[in-house]
């Protein structure tokens, strides 16, 4: 009869449980979410991604761009914030009710620019409003169709959102790893087919990839199957793996990670082979970036000096080269060998670096931004002048820059091949000196000049000799790269020059990791690879118009979410999280304390007890 009578009470008490929500959080996420849709619509990006399939004739890059931001959401909005010491309830019907009330607020979004879109015309202030959005919006079966297509879509999403919370540890890295993996494997399309017709595997892409591009229905199936069982047998072992690496010390770890760079450089050396023009295009633009990025990783990574006309630098050494190699040299044409060129160069970029460091060294924070932001463009604008067109050649620049004659071989831009091992040999040199400059004398001292100036200087540091070398270094390495630039094109216009490169390569190093080589290494193939250069295209070219949109969203999401980038160093992630590593160290100490307070009682009623027995006993 209890048990009877139980059972009704729980349902009841189920009832306001579900009713028992915060609205107004979901009614935030929601709108938010309807927002984002109707945003990312009226910029274009469905109707311009569309032709980028991930799934043939199920998915593409256009929907791909939608449908990603009901299931953010629906994560979002479910999400529980966990307080130290405070018991947190288990994730439960409530939070997967509250993904299903957002994602269908969320539907909003696209049903109302529906709606609009056929009854009002506002093509004038709105570019993308016109039958192209409405004909996606709707999936071309109508307007009734389109509404509840998109309600019913919608709420899906956002309740497959906060089931990630419900689910096992085991069940989301599987599901992870299979949605990051296809979308990995569409991606690198190119690459992998590149990589195949050089190996003789092209059966293999052809049955991967259909003919209009994206993974076939069949193929994708297969690699899900595949992609989940390898996150099930590789379960743990990645981060034993690391784990390892971190605790090696002295010689073993230097044997590691000599085993490590041999494994790298082995792999840059021979994968070009087996590329074609376009992907090895695309590698020397990346060397070519990623050198550039290094360079400002010691300015801004290391000493801590936000360089934002770092681009000056990539623009003295290609005209320097331009000018000591090109014929065609309007003023001065002496047409030196580029071995001999490339020595003039970096002098001319270390004495850039003393003129425009020596003024401007001395100012902190945003006025030292502005003032290297100033001169940068001044540079670029002097380049372009009238006044200097007779020794640079102004807006026409300087053409006919030859390539570069190694004896054994010639580094020309029509064999891309030939660019990127130059380019690896320069960035192989830039992260050996990198590295050595991180953990010497002078590293050390940037590196407290970026944590505090004022304390550095305190405690004896040259705090304007240090920082004058940060730029002479940084200025070496860009020109190292506007050298490789100049012969790599053939010629030099100011145009390539624009502030825009000093605002990407800032943008790479901060999202990989200041002042952390490999995180510049990521950072780099990660946005440069993908989305491309300013003017250079990544393996995404269609994302060639919002390109700048992106660099922007990311930037911003990871000053917010995680300021120390995807591959931090370890001493950038105290720094960044100082006042969380201090709190945890409170705690480890209370604890430490508690501890031995207790072993110090349990010892000495031990001792105690000894001497009562001692004092007792008879013989």
């Amino acid at each position: 009869m209890s048990a009877t009578m139980s059972a009704p009470s729980s349902t009841s008490s189920a009832a306001p449980a579900l009713l028992d929500l915060a609205w107004r959080r979901i009614g935030k996420w929601g709108g938010l979410c309807a927002l984002a849709i109707v945003l990312v619509s009226l910029i274009g990006m469905p109707v311009g991604l569309d032709r980028r399939m991930i799934i043939e004739g199920r998915l593409s890059l256009g929907y791909l761009a939608l449908v990603w931001i009901p299931l953010l959401f629906g994560y979002l909005v479910s999400k529980r914030v966990v307080l130290e010491g405070v018991e947190t309830p288990d994730p439960g019907a409530r939070d997967v009710f509250a993904g299903l009330c957002t994602g269908v607020l969320s539907g909003l979004g696209p049903v109302l620019l529906i709606l609009g879109i056929d009854n009002f015309n506002l093509r004038k202030p709105l570019v993308n409003w016109g039958p192209q959005l409405l004909e996606q919006l709707t999936f071309g079966r109508g307007i009734g169709f389109g509404v509840a297509a998109w309600f019913g879509i919608c709420a899906v999403l956002g309740l497959l959102g906060s089931l990630m919370h419900v689910l096992s540890k085991d069940v989301r890295r599987v599901v992870s790893f299979v949605a990051y993996g296809l979308l990995f494997i569409s991606v690198l399309e190119a690459v992998i087919s590149d990589l195949s017709e050089g190996f003789g595997l092209e059966s293999l892409t052809d049955a991967m990839y259909a003919k209009r591009g994206g993974l076939t229905v069949k193929s994708s199936v297969i690699l899900v199957v595949v992609i989940g069982v390898l996150s099930i047998l590789t379960k743990g072992r990645v981060k034993v793996v690391t784990s390892r690496y971190k605790e090696l010390q002295g010689e073993e770890r230097k044997r590691a990670s000599m085993l490590l760079f041999s494994g790298v450089a082995g792999l840059c050396i021979v994968l070009p082979l087996f590329l074609g023009k376009i992907m090895n295009e695309l590698l020397a633009n990346v060397g070519l970036f990623l050198l550039l990025a290094l360079g400002l990783n010691i300015v801004v990574g290391l000493a801590g000096i936000l360089d934002l006309g770092y681009v000056a630098f990539f623009a003295v050494g290609g005209y320097t080269t331009a000018v000591l190699t090109s014929a065609e040299s309007p003023f001065f044409a002496p047409e030196l060998h580029f071995g001999f060129a490339l020595i003039i160069v970096i002098l001319m970029a270390g004495l850039t670096g003393l003129v425009i460091g020596a003024p401007v060294i001395r100012m902190r924070g945003d006025y030292l931004a502005i003032v290297t932001l100033g001169f940068g463009e001044i540079i670029r604008l002097l380049f372009m002048s009238d006044w200097l067109k007779p020794y640079f050649g102004g807006a026409q620049g300087i053409t006919n820059v030859p390539p570069v004659d190694l004896g054994f071989a010639v580094v020309t831009g029509i064999n891309p091949r030939s660019v990127f091992y130059m380019v690896l040999v320069f960035c192989t040199l830039a992260i050996y000196v990198s590295w050595r400059l991180q953990g010497s004398r002078l590293g050390r001292a940037w590196m407290a000049i970026r944590e505090d100036e004022q304390v550095a200087e305190a405690m004896g540091i040259n705090t304007v000799n240090a920082k004058l070398m940060a730029f002479v270094v940084g200025a070496m390495m860009a020109a190292l790269s506007g050298a490789v630039l100049a012969a790599k094109v053939g010629s030099v216009f100011p145009n390539s020059f624009m502030i825009l490169v000093s605002i990407i390569i800032l943008v790479v190093v901060i999202v990989g990791g200041m002042g952390n080589i490999v995180g510049v290494l990521v950072g780099s193939f990660v946005l440069i690879g993908v989305l491309g250069g300013p003017r250079q295209p990544g393996l995404l070219q269609e994302f060639q118009s919002y390109k700048l949109l992106i660099y922007g969203a990311l930037l911003v999401f990871m000053m917010l979410q995680r300021p120390e980038g995807l591959v931090p160093s370890a001493r950038r992630s105290q720094e960044l999280h100082q006042e969380e590593f201090l709190q945890d160290a409170w705690l480890k100490g209370e604890d430490h304390d508690l501890e031995e307070a207790e072993a110090a009682e349990q010892a000495t009623a031990g001792s105690g007890a000894e001497g009562a027995d001692g004092e007792g006993d008879p013989t």
